[in-house]
């Protein structure tokens, strides 16, 4: 895997596009607590449970001054149906070039079923008011994730 960023790094400048095809960016957060998951691949059963599961307690994040994005190298489309399926309140990033997906360093070889593959390891980064990465979640459990964030 390629560099993956840790507690302390600044946060890389990110840009894509959101799930409508509107350029989006870190620019648009800076000044707040943010939740960037990156996840394998909309619409599939791991992702699904993990987004709604952010989605459902959004509340809570809110509460504790947290905007949440997640990030795949899905197609714009592909993550607008996944959040207009599901409802999603957060914008999802499509990075199919994943510039933004290696800037974090998520992306690396992968084992599924004894075959070997690239593709994007499912972190979640915790990032604070000033741009600095504040936790790395590399075990992300999909059902359970919003109490992950907030057990700190």
């Amino acid at each position: 895997m390629t560099n993956m960023l840790k507690e302390g790094d600044k946060v890389p400048n990110f840009k894509g596009l959101d799930q409508d095809g509107n350029p989006i960016s870190y620019e648009d957060f800076k000044g707040e607590k943010l939740v960037v998951f990156f996840y394998p691949k909309a619409s599939t059963p791991g992702c699904t449970a993990e987004a709604c599961n952010l989605n459902d307690n959004l509340d809570a994040l809110a509460a504790k001054g947290y905007k949440v994005v997640g990030a795949s190298a899905d197609t714009v489309r592909r993550q607008k149906n996944f959040s207009e399926k599901y409802g999603f309140k957060f914008p999802l990033i499509s990075d199919e070039s994943k510039e933004m997906i290696e800037a974090f360093g998520v992306w690396g070889p992968k084992k599924f079923m004894g075959k070997e593959y690239e593709g994007i390891h499912r972190t979640t980064f915790l990032i604070d008011e000033n741009g600095i990465i504040e936790r790395v979640i590399k075990k992300v459990k999909t059902k359970d994730h919003t109490n992950q964030i907030l057990e700190n």
